[in-house]
């Protein structure tokens, strides 16, 4: 049998015989066939079902082509199954033998030349092998990295993952086997003590942990894994009214982290109101790839939020939170409900609760074909208090039209007003103040308060009730009996009636009688106070002006001296002691030894200075002989005064001392 291993030799000796050119003619055809009839062997085969559920079998190989077309044989034990031009094959299960060992191979074909794979002996219901994992989701928590793709089957699978960090594609990758966890058909890993701020590279491929010759699937693409987005965006709002209409323009800063927006990153705007909806619409989504958007919202409340997002997640929610514009006097409205609902016209009703508008506690018509007036009737509460608005589309926009205040049905008020208490009371009056009633507990609209006053433990007196405004939360009670008792009470009003009463007693002031001590006591107080500072003024006076003290002069005559030797002489002092004339009154010895004692001070206090003094006499002209003589003169003249005076005194004694031309009055008891 000829074989291509044969070929060298024959070409040989067909070069030995043939030397003309008929033989080197044929050797050129020769090696033109032996060219094209190479051929290389296919890969053994490998058959797999795709999961353990599965009933056909998928048969692979691979073969490096060298011509155009080539065709494939598939043999199972002997048994021709097919032909294809590519490199697999499906079999039915329930044509082959799976239960035992079986050979397949392949047989290649190229034109007139066949190649045959080697021969593999395999038990064809033992092997599965997965597809590669595709379509996988990533998220981070904490550190720690979730992977989930799209599982093969129930049960679950051992994995095998590849990583490495994004930045480092020069370092080597790291491989852990990890068993899947199955949750909603989805095969999920979890790989720990990762860098949540660090962007890495991803590589899974799995297999069956059920069948006994599981096959490992094929890798999954790299994936690339961006850091988590921990912080929300950070985000301005600048809003713009235009007729009925607002303008919300939101602004926000770019990701910073490289590693968080390695895989790009977008944002992902909900708002409860939309133009895309106009005029109203429920809760829209809107991707954008820049970092600002503007939408139109109406008058209503509306809710925004702004989420960056990137392949492993979102960051947290940035809320903007925009309440309702309604118009500063708010009008009751008519019977809303009923109106026939008009084109691009959407009505909203909102519960108020609190003073609060939440867009989640509101009732929105849209323009649909709905029950419309009837769903609406049925939804609406009674005796809850609703702020109506009517939008409408313009130009592709939501315009508020209408705002009012609205009830379905009212009642009377189900509470008293809260806090009611008297702030001054006087003699025939009271200061009384409150605070208004919750809007959820006021059933309707008050028309007004009915407060009303009752006198205790009078027979006269009758209740006496009065109606105050309900936009008053302060009133002075007047006309009220001095030390006087009242019942006073305050109820809200509504159309249909009056609520529960805030209830309190005051007591007026008393009045009080004049007091006679009283008042004797104010004018005691009002004499003491005006002595103390006369006392006071005149203290202060002497402090600042002391009194000047008046000297005593004598009596005497103007004596011109004659010489100048007159003047030189000097003045004798005479020592007098005067006793009263009356002769039943006794000298008293104890007293004369006090006067005489007092005369021997005088005179050694005086010794010293004698000489000058009488030199002084002297030089103001006073002769030695004449001097005595009027100086006696003069003091028997001024004795016979002082006598006189001494006899209106009971019981005193006078001395006059006469020295150097001064006169001193000692006086003693």
């Amino acid at each position: 049998m000829f074989t291509f291993l044969d070929f060298p030799l024959y070409l040989m000796e067909t070069l030995k015989r043939w030397s003309s050119l008929h033989g080197y003619v044929m050797f050129m055809f020769l090696t033109t066939i032996s060219k094209g009839s190479a051929c290389e062997a296919p890969s053994s085969p490998e058959c797999f079902r795709k999961n353990t559920d599965e009933i056909l079998y998928m048969c692979e190989w691979s073969m490096n082509k060298t011509e155009g077309s080539v065709t494939f044989h598939l043999y199972i034990d002997n048994k021709k199954y097919g032909s294809t031009n590519e490199t697999w094959y499906k079999i039915h299960g329930d044509t082959v033998i799976q239960g035992r060992d079986v050979n397949i191979w392949v047989e290649a074909y190229a034109g007139s030349i066949n190649c045959t794979s080697p021969r593999k002996s395999v038990t064809l219901v033992h092997l599965v092998k997965y597809d590669a994992p595709q379509s996988i989701s990533m998220s981070w928590l904490g550190n720690n990295l979730s992977l989930i793709w799209k599982a093969a089957e129930k049960h679950p699978a051992l994995a095998e993952v590849l990583f490495r960090k994004h930045n480092n594609t020069t370092e080597s990758w790291e491989k852990k086997l990890i068993n899947t966890t199955t949750e909603a058909s989805k095969y999920q890993v979890i790989l720990v003590n990762l860098l949540n701020h660090s962007a890495y590279q991803v590589q899974i491929r799995h297999r069956s942990t059920q069948a006994k010759n599981p096959l490992w699937s094929k890798w999954s693409p790299v994936v690339t894994v961006p850091a988590e987005l921990e912080h929300e965006p950070e985000v301005t709002v600048t809003t713009k009214l235009l007729n009925g209409t607002r303008a919300v323009m939101l602004t926000w800063k770019q990701i910073l982290n490289a590693a968080a927006a390695v895989s790009g990153v977008t944002y992902r705007l909900e708002d409860t109101q939309s133009s895309h909806g106009c005029p109203c619409a429920n809760k829209t989504k809107t991707h954008v790839k820049t970092n600002k958007s503007t939408i139109y919202v109406s008058y209503s409340a509306v809710n925004i939020s702004v989420t960056a997002i990137n392949a492993a997640g979102h960051s947290p929610l940035a809320n903007i939170q925009l309440p309702a514009k309604p118009a500063a006097n708010l009008k009751i409205c008519d019977n809303t409900e009923k109106e026939k609902m008009k084109k691009n016209t959407c009505k909203q009703w909102y519960e108020l609760q609190d003073r609060e508008l939440k867009p989640e506690n509101v009732i929105t018509l849209a323009n649909k074909k709905s029950k419309g007036a009837k769903q609406i009737k049925a939804s609406i509460k009674d005796y809850v208090r609703y702020l109506y608005f009517e939008h409408r589309c313009d130009g592709g926009k939501p315009r508020t039209v209408k705002m009012c205040l609205y009830y379905k049905k009212e009642g009377a008020p189900q509470r008293e007003p809260q806090n009611f208490t008297v702030t001054s009371e006087t003699l025939d009056s009271a200061n009384l103040s409150w605070e208004t009633i919750a809007i959820e507990d006021q059933r309707g609209f008050v028309t007004h308060y009915s407060l009303c006053s009752e006198k205790i433990s009078s027979q006269d007196e009758r209740k006496e009730c009065r109606n105050i405004s309900a936009s008053l939360l302060t009133y002075r009670l007047e006309n009220l009996t001095p030390g006087a008792k009242y019942n006073i009470s305050l109820a809200g009003v509504t159309k249909e009636g009056e609520g529960p009463s805030a209830k309190l007693t005051i007591y007026t002031q008393p009045e009080k009688p004049v007091n006679v001590w009283w008042s004797f006591g104010l004018l005691f107080v009002f004499f003491l106070s005006s002595t103390m500072c006369t006392i006071i003024l005149k203290r202060i006076k002497n402090k600042i002006f002391p009194p000047v003290p008046t000297p005593v002069i004598p009596d005497f005559f103007t004596y011109q001296p004659e010489s100048q030797e007159m003047l030189e002489e000097k003045e004798e002092v005479h020592e007098l002691m005067l006793s009263p004339l009356h002769p039943e009154v006794k000298s008293v010895p104890e007293d004369t030894e006090e006067t005489t004692a007092l005369h021997g001070e005088w005179d050694a206090g005086s010794d010293e200075d004698m000489g000058d003094e009488r030199s002084d006499s002297r030089m103001s002209g006073e002769s030695s002989d004449e001097s005595p003589g009027s100086t006696d003169q003069a003091l028997r003249s001024s004795r016979e005064g002082e006598i006189t005076d001494l006899e209106q005194v009971d019981n005193e004694i006078a001395m006059l001392i006469y020295r150097n031309g001064l006169v001193f009055d000692v006086k003693t008891d």
